[in-house]
């Protein structure tokens, strides 16, 4: 599984939200970094569709093989450790769980807004969560397969794991 598969079955999920949620995402991604991101009415519109989001993505990957939600997963547990930094929570503030699903955030609102705070930590979310993107394909996994899928990565997608992203 590579990076540009998970993102395609990303925005697959977003795609049926419609032209508002896709226009909400474009700005979040490309707004001015200083903007409070809570007085703009994307974040309202964004924040409403996430659980939609998360239906469509069940939908897409419920009948996927068991190899292919383990590549997924393996995908996903890579965004987030990637981007499990301190310049990244310091602009997302949130405890050890709640900087995990601040990244959950992150990486469920696709590849430009991934990229832009990959970019600039400034453009992450104070407070913007999303819990289930987190371990969404290892549980889709378990579900299917009554087992947690093994990445066989050696890392975590937990806070504070990536050693490289907490130098001082």
């Amino acid at each position: 599984m590579d990076r540009e598969r998970f993102w395609d079955v990303i925005e697959a999920a977003w795609a049926p939200l419609g032209a508002e949620a896709g226009a909400a995402r474009r700005a979040l991604a490309t707004r001015d970094p200083d903007t409070d991101v809570w007085a703009m009415p994307e974040i309202s519109v964004v924040s409403k569709a996430l659980d939609a989001f998360l239906g469509n993505l069940r939908a897409a990957a419920r009948d996927l093989p068991a190899d292919e939600l383990t590549g997924l997963d393996q995908v996903c547990e890579r965004l987030l450790y990637d981007i499990d930094r301190a310049d990244v929570q310091a602009v997302t503030d949130g405890s050890d769980d709640g900087f995990l699903y601040a990244r959950g955030f992150i990486v469920a609102m696709g590849r430009d807004f991934y990229t832009a705070v990959t970019a600039d930590p400034r453009m992450a979310v104070l407070d913007g969560d999303c819990e289930a993107m987190c371990y969404f394909f290892a549980h889709l996994h378990n579900e299917r397969f009554g087992t947690f899928p093994d990445t066989g990565s050696g890392i975590s997608r937990e806070s504070c794991s990536n050693p490289a992203g907490w130098q001082a």
